[in-house]
C-alpha cells in the first residue's frame, strides 16, 4: 500500500510539472493518460509473452532495415508453432533447440549436457539448475517448451494425419479509403498517351493463405496475394492473384532430415555464402549478432523475391549432414529490347533484377518474370554438440546476358549472368565461449570474412564481439551477414556488446560498432567511415511491469548537401540520435497498457538541424472467456522531415505486420478488433487513420493523396479445422 501511495504521489507531482509545460489541451490529455495509467498491474500470461518476444524481434529487424510493409511470416512461423505445440525438452535434439531461436549455443550445450549427466528432466523447475538459465530466460522459454516422457515420434499414417493434423485458412482484405492518383479517373486519350500514368487494377489488396501441419514433421500449403493496383481475374491476371506460392515440407523422417518441394528457403553458416530471406541486425539483444542457420525451411511469406522455387533435401548420417538444393524461378528484371517496342521481342540483356513484386503499371508488367534464374548448391557439415564445421557452395545463372549499368562506386559488382561462391563456416563451444564465423569466396572475385564470439563471463554478464571484412569485389549471390551496408561488400567493422544484470530488477545492454567503407558507395564519393552505438537500461520491478530507457546513435559520412560550383562533393558527417522511454503495464487480467516517448535528433553538417518526437499510448483488452478483444493506439508525432522519421511497430491482424514511419506533424490512431465467431473461426477488423497538420498532399507520384488524412481498413478471417 505504501508503494502504491508513493507511485501515486510521484505521478501527481509529475503531472503538475507537465501541465505547466504543455499548454495545448490535447497534449495535456495525452500526458495525463501517459502518466496515470501505469499505476495498476497483474502478471502476464503466456500468449502475452509470445507476443512480446515477436514484437521485440520485429523492432530489432526494422532498426536497421527500416521497412514499413515487410512480411515476416516465415521468421515467426516456427515460434508460433512451438507456442501451440510446445517443444519437449526430453526429446529435443541440437537441431530442434537451435530452431527454437531463443537459446544461445552455450545454453543449448549446457542443457544437453545436463540431461546427459542427470537423465531426463522431471519438471520445468529443474531448468533453474542448468548453468546459464536464469529466471528471465526460463520465463521467456515457458510458452514454447514442455517436459514429458511421452514418445513424440511422428506416425505418418493417413488416419493419423487426418485426425491430428492442423489446418488453417486465412483470407484478408485491405484498402486505403482515400483515392490515390493512380486510381483517379482519366480520359482514354490521356491514358493512351501516357499508359503508365494510372494503375491498371483496382485499389484493393487481397491475401489468402492455407497451411496444413502435422506436428513439426509435415507441412504443406499455399499463399496468394494481389497488391493494390494489380488486376484480378482480368487483363494481365487471368489466373486471379498476381503472386502464388506453394510448399511441401517433411522433417526428421529416417535419414531424411529435411525435404522441401516447391517454395522454400536455404540458410547456412553466418549468411555470407548463402542465406535466402531475412536475418537480424544490430539490436538491444546482442546475442542476435550470431546467425542461427536452419538449413532448409518452408516458405510461407508473400514477399515475392526472397525465396527458392524447386527442391532441396538434407540427410544425416551420424554426425555428418549433407544438403543439396536446386531452384528455377522466374524473376522480375529491367530488360533491353530490340528496336520494336513489343514485349514479345527477344530480350537482349538484363540491366537489373527487380525485387519490389509490384505489377501495377505497363512498365512494371513488362519487367514481370522477364527472365529465369537457376540456383543450385549444397552444404556439407560435421556436427556435434560442441563443434560444427560446414562447407557451402552455390552457383547462380540468369537466362539472359547481364549488363548492369555500373557506376564508379559499383564497378566491382558482378556483371556476368552467372557466378559461383564457396565458403567455410564454423561454430565451436568451449566452456563459456562460443566461437563462430565464416569465410566466403566469389570465384574470380573477392572474399568476405566474419568471425565472432559470445562469452558468458558470469551468470550476470555476457559479452559479444565480432569482426567483419567484406572486400569491395566480393560478389554475394544471396547473403545476410551482419553489416552496416545493405549488401555484404566493401565494408570492414568491429562490433562489441554486452548484457549485464547488476541488480536483480535491472538489465543493461549495450553495443558499439565501428565501420569503414574502403571504397565508394552510392551517394558517397570517397572512402568513408562511421560508428553506431546503443545503450538500453531495462527495469522490471515485478511480473506486473516492465520499462526501459534507450539511447541509440548512428554517425557516418555522406556527400555534402551543399551545391558546389566545381561539381566535386566532399564528405560530411550525418548523425542521428534517438532517445526512447518505453513501458508496458497490466491493469487487470483483461486490460493491458503500453506507452512510448521517443525523441530523434538529425544533424548533418552544413544542413539545418532537425528534431522530432513520437508519443503513443496503447490499450489492449483481452479477456480470457469473452470472444471479443481489441488493441487501440493514439499517437502524436512531429518531425521536421523524413530524415528525422521514427518507426514504431503496430499491433495488426495475425500474420500481417504494420511498421509505419512517423514523420511530418500530426496524429495517428488505430483500432484492431478480434472476435471469435465460434470454435475454429476467428475474425479481425482493423481501422487506422493518420491526420497531418502541416501537409495538404500525402506521398507522391501515383501514390499521391490530395488531402491531409489517410485511412486504411483491413479485415481478415481465419478458419481452423
Amino acid at each position: 500500500m505504501k508503494v502504491f501511495k508513493s507511485i501515486t504521489c510521484m505521478a501527481l507531482s509529475r503531472l503538475e510539472i507537465f501541465c505547466c509545460l504543455f499548454k495545448n489541451k490535447l497534449q495535456k490529455q495525452l500526458v495525463l493518460l501517459f502518466i496515470l495509467l501505469p499505476i495498476f498491474s497483474l502478471a502476464q500470461n503466456k500468449e502475452e509473452e509470445k507476443n512480446k518476444i515477436i514484437e521485440k524481434r520485429i523492432e530489432y529487424l526494422i532498426e536497421d532495415a527500416e521497412e514499413s510493409d515487410a512480411d515476416y511470416s516465415t521468421i515467426f512461423d516456427q515460434l508460433s508453432y512451438y507456442f501451440n505445440h510446445p517443444l519437449n525438452l526430453n526429446r529435443a535434439d541440437l537441431n530442434d533447440l537451435e530452431e527454437l531461436g531463443l537459446l544461445t549455443s552455450i545454453q543449448i550445450n549446457n542443457l544437453l549436457a545436463h540431461i546427459e549427466d542427470n537423465g531426463r528432466l522431471m519438471t520445468l523447475e529443474e531448468l533453474q539448475t542448468v548453468t546459464g538459465f536464469d529466471n528471465d530466460l526460463i520465463k521467456r522459454l515457458l510458452p514454447f517448451i514442455k517436459v514429458s516422457t511421452d514418445v513424440d515420434n511422428a506416425q505418418l499414417s493417413f488416419k493419423e494425419l487426418i485426425k491430428n493434423g492442423d489446418n488453417q485458412l486465412f483470407i484478408r482484405y485491405t484498402n486505403v479509403l482515400e483515392e490515390k492518383k493512380g486510381f483517379s479517373s482519366v480520359t482514354d486519350s490521356a491514358l493512351a498517351a501516357s499508359p503508365n500514368s494510372r494503375y491498371i487494377g483496382d485499389n484493393t489488396k487481397l491475401y489468402t493463405r492455407y497451411r496444413y501441419k502435422y506436428g513439426n514433421h509435415l507441412s504443406f500449403g499455399f499463399t496468394a496475394e494481389k497488391d493494390a493496383g494489380e488486376e484480378f481475374f482480368s487483363g494481365s491476371q487471368k489466373n486471379g492473384f498476381d503472386f502464388y506460392s506453394g510448399h511441401f515440407f517433411i522433417k526428421n523422417q529416417g535419414k531424411i532430415k529435411q525435404l522441401a518441394l516447391g517454395d522454400y528457403q536455404a540458410q547456412f553458416g553466418q549468411g555470407l555464402t548463402y542465406w535466402s530471406g531475412r536475418a537480424f541486425g544490430k539490436s538491444a539483444d546482442i546475442m542476435l549478432v550470431k546467425r542461427s542457420a536452419g538449413g532448409l525451411k518452408p516458405y510461407t511469406s508473400a514477399d515475392e523475391s526472397r525465396f527458392l522455387r524447386g527442391a532441396g533435401i538434407a540427410t544425416q548420417f551420424g554426425n555428418v549432414e549433407a544438403t543439396a538444393f536446386y531452384s528455377y524461378n522466374k524473376v522480375d528484371a529491367n530488360i533491353a529490347l530490340a528496336d520494336s517496342a513489343s514485349i514479345d521481342d527477344e530480350v537482349l540483356a538484363v540491366t537489373s533484377v527487380q525485387q519490389t513484386g509490384f505489377h501495377r503499371t505497363q512498365n512494371e508488367l513488362e519487367d514481370k518474370d522477364a527472365i529465369s534464374q537457376q540456383q543450385m548448391g549444397g552444404h556439407l557439415a560435421y556436427k556435434t554438440r560442441k563443434l560444427n564445421v560446414g562447407v557451402t557452395g552455390v552457383h547462380s545463372k540468369l537466362s539472359s546476358d547481364f549488363t548492369p549499368q555500373l557506376a564508379t562506386y559499383s564497378q566491382f559488382r558482378n556483371d556476368d549472368n552467372q557466378q559461383t561462391n564457396v565458403g567455410l563456416d564454423y561454430n565451436w563451444v568451449f566452456k563459456n565461449f562460443n566461437f563462430f564465423g565464416e569465410v566466403s569466396k566469389s570465384l574470380e572475385a573477392g572474399n568476405a570474412f566474419v568471425s565472432g564470439a559470445l562469452i558468458t563471463l558470469d551468470p550476470k554478464l555476457s559479452v559479444a564481439v565480432l569482426y567483419r571484412d567484406y572486400q569491395r569485389n566480393f560478389q554475394p549471390i544471396s547473403s545476410a551477414g551482419l553489416g552496416e551496408g545493405s549488401t555484404n561488400e566493401n565494408e570492414k567493422g568491429t562490433y562489441m556488446g554486452f548484457v549485464a544484470k547488476p541488480l536483480k530488477k535491472f538489465t543493461l545492454s549495450a553495443y558499439y560498432d565501428q565501420f569503414t567503407f574502403p571504397w565508394l558507395k552510392f551517394g558517397i564519393n570517397a572512402p568513408s567511415k562511421g560508428y553506431q552505438y546503443l545503450a538500453q537500461l531495462t527495469y522490471k520491478p515485478s511480473k506486473k511491469m516492465e520499462m526501459y530507457v534507450r539511447i541509440r546513435e548512428k554517425n557516418k559520412q555522406e556527400n555534402t548537401a551543399v551545391n558546389l560550383t566545381e561539381g566535386i562533393d566532399y564528405l560530411v558527417y550525418e548523425k542521428q540520435t534517438s532517445y526512447r522511454f518505453n513501458y508496458s503495464y497490466k491493469i487487470s487480467e483483461t486490460f493491458k497498457i503500453k506507452g512510448r516517448a521517443e525523441l530523434v535528433n538529425y544533424d548533418k553538417e552544413e544542413s539545418p538541424f532537425e528534431t522530432g518526437y513520437l508519443l503513443y499510448q496503447d490499450v489492449a483488452f483481452k479477456p480470457k472467456s469473452n470472444p471479443f478483444s481489441f488493441t487501440f493506439r493514439y499517437a502524436i508525432f512531429d518531425t521536421k522531415s523524413y530524415n528525422s522519421r521514427i518507426y514504431a511497430y503496430e499491433n495488426d491482424v495475425l500474420y500481417s505486420f504494420s511498421i509505419p514511419a512517423y514523420y511530418n506533424r500530426g496524429t495517428r490512431t488505430y483500432l484492431t478488433v478480434k472476435y471469435k465467431i465460434r470454435r475454429g473461426i476467428d475474425f479481425w477488423l482493423r481501422y487506422a487513420i493518420t491526420y497531418y497538420d502541416n501537409v495538404d498532399v500525402i506521398s507522391s507520384g501515383l501514390e499521391e493523396i490530395q488531402g491531409n488524412h489517410k485511412q486504411e481498413i483491413k479485415a481478415q478471417v481465419r478458419f481452423k479445422f
